[in-house]
């Protein structure tokens, strides 16, 4: 049931293109959002993404620093309990993923996961436990599945459009195919917002969870600035599944 609806969480889609300058960004480190999870009408448990702190000399060679962290509550944890922690670096012209770490505790499921990417050498490798399992070949820019929900909001967002985005996740290199729908009210615990739904189609692709192959995934932006993901929304064989935008702190300013 829980591991059903949880397993395909925070699977964003987004656009490829360089960003050139930090100060265009609609984040700064510091942004911390968090969600409240529900299964039907039932609490299931939390999740935090934040903006880390970029290096300190902030040089050309700075990184970006993303987490994300989901845990279930007493009553999930009954059913299917979760606790992991993901951290992606990403470039300064946040273009392309440089490693994407995963500690994963899942149920039965227990995994260090480390993604190392190399463009000079074209590859992705792939660590579980310290200890390298695969390598495979990748293009000249490509991220992994939680740089992508922050490298979604560079974009312009417009109804009813479609996108094909290069996605690895150490495993495999898929286009991701991304479909916006339209302009919608949305009311999550944070407020209300005008806000613009997107489908991407994971297919053979896992996310920040173990994948499902039973849902469909609808994630709501935002229709300003900062193109805030403010619902997540599937639909499973045994019900409905939504993480709700709780509170939005160190949020950056126009």
């Amino acid at each position: 049931m829980i591991r059903a609806a949880v397993c395909i969480l925070f699977f964003f889609p987004a656009f490829l293109f360089a960003v050139e300058l930090t100060n265009s960004l609609p984040f700064q480190p510091g942004e911390t959002l968090r969600y409240d999870l529900k299964w039907g009408f039932f609490p299931v448990g939390s999740a935090t993404m934040k903006v880390l702190p970029m290096d300190e000399d902030a040089s050309e060679n700075s990184f970006h620093r993303l987490s994300f962290s989901v845990r279930t509550n007493e009553f999930a944890d009954a059913f299917y309990k979760v606790r992991t922690n993901i951290t992606s670096v990403v470039d300064r012209s946040f273009s392309k993923s440089m490693w994407y770490k995963k500690s994963q505790k899942e149920g039965k499921t227990k995994r260090e996961i480390k993604v190392l990417f190399d463009y000079d050498a074209g590859k992705a490798s792939y660590f579980e436990s310290k200890k390298m399992v695969s390598t495979l070949s990748i293009p000249s820019q490509v991220l992994d599945p939680l740089s992508i929900a922050y490298f979604f909001r560079l974009q312009e967002l417009k109804p009813s459009t479609e996108t094909i985005l290069p996605t690895c996740d150490g495993r495999k290199v898929k286009m991701i195919k991304v479909r916006t729908g339209k302009v919608e009210k949305v009311r999550v615990p944070a407020g209300n917002y005008k806000a613009i739904g997107t489908v991407p189609e994971m297919k053979d692709l896992s996310g920040v969870f173990k994948k499902s192959p039973d849902g469909v995934l609808r994630i709501w932006y935002s229709d300003d600035s900062l193109k805030l993901p403010v619902k997540i929304s599937s639909k499973v064989i045994v019900g409905s599944f939504n993480a709700r935008l709780v509170s939005a702190e160190g949020l950056k300013k126009n």
